[in-house]
């Protein structure tokens, strides 16, 4: 009797992980696409519509959170349209009917015209929502704390919609062989990866144990890195003390801007080494600034177009809607990294999947 009660014990257990697992099952799990989309909700906002004198002209009757709502569940379902945003909200499943419920102000849900002229006017303020929320990433996560306060500075280049090109010989014969060819873009020449026609996404980002995109903008390939490069620092945190960057940003506007801001720019001159400055060991303390920067921007950046397929050409024609895809890509990266960051889950890993899942 004694060992039929001890066999039994095992059983026991086993069928009480068991009904754990079931009830774990039967309980409905949140999915990640509307977790991101209900945490805009308690963001701070660059334009705040509710509050502030009215202006001339029609009253909004729609928030502005409720589109960024509609960008970020464009990026993470990759809809490149507002038709197609529409017809997967139509769909007849409980995931869709609580996004739609969630796109609702005060029972009214917006027509496909409204949807189209306030997606269009958003690339305005993307790049300042993104700034916004940078800062309060820093406040919240602290990437400082662990590391120096150091920013790195950089772009990439991104290639057209559908890989088309349009050559300087068509260009200028006003010639366009293709329709397809996105006439908006640009080339642009990458030390990576050559001539590549298209877009150029300039980036700051934290450098440390976790990578807080803090500022974007998105111009044509053929964008230079130092006039943009200004527009970047002038939206980084105050708590900045280094800013990182290659050869382009070695320029004399954006020294006098980190001047004014109080930071020290450091980035790599042309010419070739040693130079008269090296004294006193500089070498090797830029050196280990240039390192610190290139492992932080160039995994960044590979880690971004490994989560939103930006190896690949972008899905978007058009200027103003490839910002709001790329630029709607870094404030989706930004919203990802606040839920891990709420759930205690690591940042830098497990990133694609929990996208994927979404």
């Amino acid at each position: 009797m004694q060992r039929c009660a001890a066999r039994s014990e095992p059983s026991k257990i086993v069928d009480t992980i068991l009904q754990l697992r079931r009830l774990r099952l039967s309980i409905p799990q949140e999915r990640l696409v509307v977790s991101l989309v209900e945490m805009i909700d308690f963001l701070p906002l660059v334009k705040d519509n509710e509050s502030g004198p009215r202006g001339r002209g029609r009253p909004r009757v729609y928030h502005d959170r409720l589109f960024y709502k509609a960008l970020v569940i464009m990026v993470v379902r990759r809809l490149t349209s507002v038709y197609e945003l529409l017809q997967v909200l139509q769909e007849p499943t409980s995931e869709m009917q609580t996004l739609r419920a969630l796109l609702t102000c005060e029972g009214r849900f917006p027509c496909r015209r409204t949807w189209e002229r306030r997606l269009e006017a958003m690339p305005q303020s993307l790049s300042e929502q993104i700034s916004l929320l940078g800062r309060y990433l820093v406040e919240h996560l602290d990437p400082f704390a662990a590391a120096g306060r150091a920013v790195a500075l950089d772009s990439t280049l991104l290639r057209a919609f559908g890989g088309f090109c349009w050559h300087k010989k068509d260009r200028e014969a006003g010639v366009v062989p293709h329709s397809g060819i996105d006439t908006q873009a640009a080339w642009g020449k990458s030390g990576h990866h050559g001539w590549v026609y298209g877009w150029k996404l300039h980036l700051a980002a934290t450098c440390g144990e976790v990578w807080i995109p803090l500022a974007a903008h998105l111009t044509p390939a053929n964008g230079a890195d130092g006039p943009v490069g200004t527009d970047l620092l002038s939206q980084l945190p105050p708590e900045v003390r280094f800013v990182l960057g290659d050869t382009h940003y070695n320029a004399p506007d954006v020294r006098e801007e980190c001047a004014l801001r109080g930071q020290t720019l450091v980035a790599s001159g042309h010419g070739r080494y040693p130079r008269p400055a090296d004294a006193n060991n500089s070498k090797e303390v830029r050196s280990l600034f240039h390192k610190l920067r290139s492992i932080t921007i160039e995994n960044f950046n590979q880690q971004f177009k490994s989560l939103f397929d930006a190896h690949r050409p972008v899905p978007t024609k058009g200027y103003g809607k490839t910002q709001n895809w790329a630029l709607g890509a870094i404030f989706t990266y930004q919203l990802l990294l606040w839920h891990r960051w709420k759930q205690n889950l690591p940042l830098r890993v497990g990133l694609k999947y929990a996208l994927k899942a979404a």
